[in-house]
């Protein structure tokens, strides 16, 4: 297990937000892809921000209370955002997955979005090397 590194647990085939995108778009694409949160790109697939579940359901609550007009990804994302390297070590990012951090981390390469890592597939990744249980290699859903 120690050889194992975040590339080989990241899911690669969800696309990023890209800036600008409005929050409907946003909320629609997180529960597509059952994930708790997306990176947030610009047209080079440089992460700008993170936005989650959390933020959405905020915003809407606000902006449906005050009748605002429709957010945009851009109002609700956190512009800080803890990424990885496709080399960081499974073991070394289980260690960081404790509370009060990240379920998922963006996976950047020389300044690129690559994937990402959710914690259930990095428990599916655990528990099928340590444990030997026979689960599916890319979860869908995160929790």
């Amino acid at each position: 297990m120690r050889s194992l590194k975040a590339s080989d647990v990241m899911w690669n085939h969800i696309e990023p937000i890209r800036c600008g995108t409005p929050l409907a778009q946003v909320v629609k694409t997180l529960l597509a892809n059952h994930v708790t949160g997306l990176p947030v790109v610009d047209e080079h697939r440089h992460v700008l921000g993170f936005v989650s579940e959390q933020d959405c359901i905020h915003a809407l609550l606000v902006s449906s209370y005050h009748g605002e007009g429709d957010p945009t990804v851009d109002d609700v994302m956190k512009s800080e955002v803890v990424t990885i390297s496709p080399e960081m070590s499974v073991v070394d990012l289980a260690q960081d997955m404790g509370p009060g951090r990240p379920k998922v981390f963006p996976v950047v390469d020389h300044g690129r979005l690559v994937g990402i890592v959710t914690r259930s597939a990095l428990l599916a990744e655990v528990a099928r090397t340590s444990r030997g249980l026979d689960v599916p290699r890319h979860v869908s859903l995160e929790s």
